[in-house]
């Protein structure tokens, strides 16, 4: 099971050349000044903006570019402190890819956002010990899931805890294989952090892809149908906080019996409107090229805010297929 929110973006052939000039003018520029990235990273952060050594590693190698807002806002302070002209670095950046519900909308129903390389995440699996996990079959069964999202004032993705419930179909199960990936790598991985009745054994992250694998340990093994609850949480330093793309979703590779997914939003930002969504199926599955309308039917419901600025959606018996929830501003 993958989870987590819109991957970002991703260069096409037309965007090689406008992408190598920023990071070749980028590069060049940290030479001249010779400051480290750490210590570009401490002035920008004296200077009000907040980028990560690694996404500033990724800018000057040209594996990412800047594209959210806060990142825009922080090559212009970049500039100052590598003492080059206004302008200079972010003139060579081209357009922001289109955003809002129009743009998400056509992602939906030609490439829902599940687009990081299956061969990213085999590599992960492989380093975790488990080469197979994609195919094998599985003896541990998830019941039930229940995923909390907490949304930022910034509109960034603050935090998720998920609380996962399930059932042995042999003697000895002992752990469970946790998939996230992040929706903006720029910025880092989450913490992981595990709450009940297991800790994290071995663990790897993707950082170009904003991929994490890890092994979360049971407290104890259970034997065939015994049920065991974990607890873990997910967690972003900020502000800034990690783009999502306005949504938040689960893969789910086999069935689940009951996922109930709530997304609770800062006071300080409400969206107009939510929907849930869901696409079934094998071919909903994460590939190079994303999910395809024509063989994955997008399904698509309103959702209302409640009292406390969040919303909800469940799936019963949901499986295999991608369930989740987008929203406007």
């Amino acid at each position: 099971m993958v989870a987590g929110s819109a991957t970002d973006r991703v260069s096409t052939d037309d965007e090689d050349q406008p992408r190598t000039a920023f990071a070749t003018a980028l590069r060049s520029a940290i030479a001249t000044s010779g400051l480290s990235l750490d210590r570009i990273q401490a002035r920008l952060l004296a200077r009000g903006a907040s980028v990560s050594v690694t996404a500033l590693s990724y800018w000057q190698s040209g594996k990412r570019q800047p594209e959210r807002q806060s990142s825009l806002s922080a090559v212009r302070v970049l500039e100052e402190v590598l003492a080059v002209p206004a302008g200079s670095l972010l003139s060579l950046l081209p357009p922001p890819r289109p955003r809002g519900a129009s743009s998400r909308r056509s992602r939906a129903t030609t490439e829902q956002p599940l687009t990081f390389p299956l061969e990213a995440l085999q590599a992960l699996l492989e380093k975790v010990g488990a080469p197979n996990a994609l195919e094998q079959h599985h003896q541990l069964k998830l019941v039930g899931l229940h995923d909390l999202c907490e949304i930022a004032a910034d509109g960034g993705q603050r935090a998720v805890t998920a609380r996962a419930v399930f059932q042995a179909g042999a003697d000895g199960q002992d752990r469970w294989l946790l998939v996230y990936a992040q929706g903006d790598p720029e910025a880092g991985p989450p913490v992981l952090n595990t709450l009940r009745n297991c800790h994290v054994g071995r663990a790897e992250v993707d950082d170009e892809h904003g991929l994490t694998v890890a092994e979360l340990l049971f407290d104890r093994p259970i034997d065939r149908g015994e049920t065991h609850l974990i607890e873990y949480s997910l967690t972003n330093p900020g502000p800034p906080y990690p783009e999502c793309r306005n949504t938040h979703y689960r893969e789910f590779r086999r069935p689940v019996r009951e996922y109930l997914l709530e997304i609770r939003f800062d006071p300080d930002t409400i969206p107009t409107k939510c929907w849930q969504y869901s696409a079934h199926g094998p071919s909903a599955g994460t590939s190079a090229s994303g999910l395809s309308q024509g063989t994955a039917p997008l399904d698509r419901r309103e959702l209302k805010l409640d009292q406390n600025n969040g919303v909800h959606a469940v799936a019963l018996d949901f499986g295999p297929g991608v369930f989740g929830i987008d929203w406007e501003y």
